[in-house]
This record gives C-alpha cells, structure tokens and sequence, in this order.
C-alpha cells in the first residue's frame, strides 16, 4: 500500500475535540441570541418569543447616545490607525531591508504582544497628566487611545497586501517617466486599496469592541455600547442586555465575514 500524506484530521478522537471546541465555543453565544427574543424578564427561563426587548433598546436614549459615541470613536480611530498603519506599511515594505527592520516590526506590532491591560494603565497615566494640565476631557482621548491600540491591527492585512505586490510594477512606471506621486497613485494605491480596506474594517471592529481600554480612558458621561452593557450587568441583567449584545453580535459578524471575503479574493 502506498503511504497516504499524514492528515491531522485522522488522528484518533480528533473530531470528538474539534466538536467539543465549537459547542463549547458557540452554544454560549447562540444562547445569548435566543434569549435576546424571550418574552420575559429572566434571562435563564424562557416565557415565550417576543421583540419587545429589542424596542425597549430602541427606545433607550442612553443605548443611543452610547451607540452613537462608540460609531463616532471607532469610525475616527480606525481611520488615524489606518493612516498611521498605510504609512508605516509603505515604509516597511516598499525598500530593500535595512538594519533595525525587525525592531520596527516589533515596535509596531507591541499593543498585540503586551497584554491590554498594561496598554490600559499606560495610557490612563499618560492621559491623566495632559487632562490635568489642559483641563480637556472630550472624547479624542479616546479615539486617540483606541488608535494607537487598533494600528497593528490594521498594519498586518496592509503589510500582507505589499509583500505579494511585485515591486516591477513600480519600476517599470519609473521606467515611463512617472513621478514618485504619480506611481503612488496609479499603480501603488489602486494595488494596495484592498489591504487597506480590510485593515480599515478590523481595526473599526477592534475599536467598537473594545471595553478594557475605554474603561481606563473615558471620562464621565463617555460609555460606548460595551462599557455600558457592562454596566448594566453589574446591575441587573435583563432581555435587553441581550438584544444590544446580538445587534452587535450582527455587526461584527458583517464587516468580519466582508473583511474575510475582501481577504480571500485578493489570495486567488
């Protein structure tokens, strides 16, 4: 018999694992979406089907003003750190290597590497100190926090999508006389858009999920929808609590699946 190629998937009690790690990993969350649709109160005990949670959260003026802080902050720092991201790519990548090219990647990739909370406290003292000197407590803390915490995130799909550029292309613009702007614009860009929409999308979900960081860094009045569900929780956790987590479930479910798709496109 001819040696077949090894495949984990025939190792003995490997699917038994396989579907211990989704029940384990989903029930918990398909739970939570069906009791966003209970009619009553308790979360634990179904009373019928009902949407009435769901326009009880509709209602809730605090649910939209934290909804709408949070689209407002994860929509500004995904932007910064797709900049910041798109530059720092480019520089990277579009070169020969150079001495102290890993340090950088290390510097840039570090929010990923150390774990939130350090990252948190971090920038709760860095902040604290300008709010005192400034008296300034609007929301760009925030957005500023969520950005510098999001670049890796959105580094990583750019930088993917530069290394399987072929350099040629850029060379061979020079080759016809274009400037360095006009290759950036015509050839670079247009090859690279796709990267930086995906790291756009993954940064925008880092932020709008975000709760460790913006617990350190809001100042009163600034909850986004997770630090609010969060509080809610430390109070009473009803229905409705439920309903937000599902709408946002939805969302995250949406621009990861286009961030999968855009992603999976661009490999064929």
């Amino acid at each position: 018999m001819a040696n077949r190629a090894f495949e984990v998937a025939r190792l003995p009690g490997f699917r038994t694992i396989a579907l211990t790690g989704f029940v384990l990993l989903y029930l918990p969350i398909i739970t939570l979406v069906v009791y966003s649709f209970n009619a009553g109160q308790s979360v634990a005990v179904w009373e019928g089907f009902s949407l009435d949670w769901y326009a009880k959260a509709w209602q809730n003026e605090a649910v939209k003003g934290a909804t709408y802080r949070s689209l407002i902050i994860a929509a500004a720092a995904s932007g910064i750190a797709t900049t910041v991201a798109t530059m720092a790519a480019l520089g990277t990548t579009r070169r020969k290597a150079f001495k102290g090219q890993t340090v950088i990647y290390v510097m840039i990739n570090q929010p990923l590497m150390v774990p939130e909370i350090v990252t948190a406290v971090a920038l709760l003292i860095f902040f604290a100190s300008i709010k005192v000197l400034t008296g300034y407590t609007g929301l760009w803390y925030l957005i500023i926090a969520h950005a510098a915490f999001c670049v890796p995130f959105a580094y990583l799909p750019i930088r993917a999508r530069l290394e399987g550029m072929d350099l040629t292309l850029e060379t061979a613009a020079g080759d016809l006389y274009a400037s360095h702007w006009q290759t950036f614009r015509y050839v670079t860009l247009p090859l690279m858009l796709p990267g930086i929409i995906a790291g756009a999308m993954l940064a925008f979900v880092i932020s709008l999920d975000d709760v460790v960081i913006t617990e350190f860094v809001k100042s009163g009045g600034q909850d986004t929808l997770p630090t609010y569900m969060l509080g809610q929780m430390r109070r009473a956790i009803t229905p409705e609590v439920n309903a937000i987590s599902t709408v946002l479930l939805a969302l995250t479910v949406v621009l990861l699946t286009a961030f999968f798709l855009l992603t999976r496109k661009n490999e064929k």
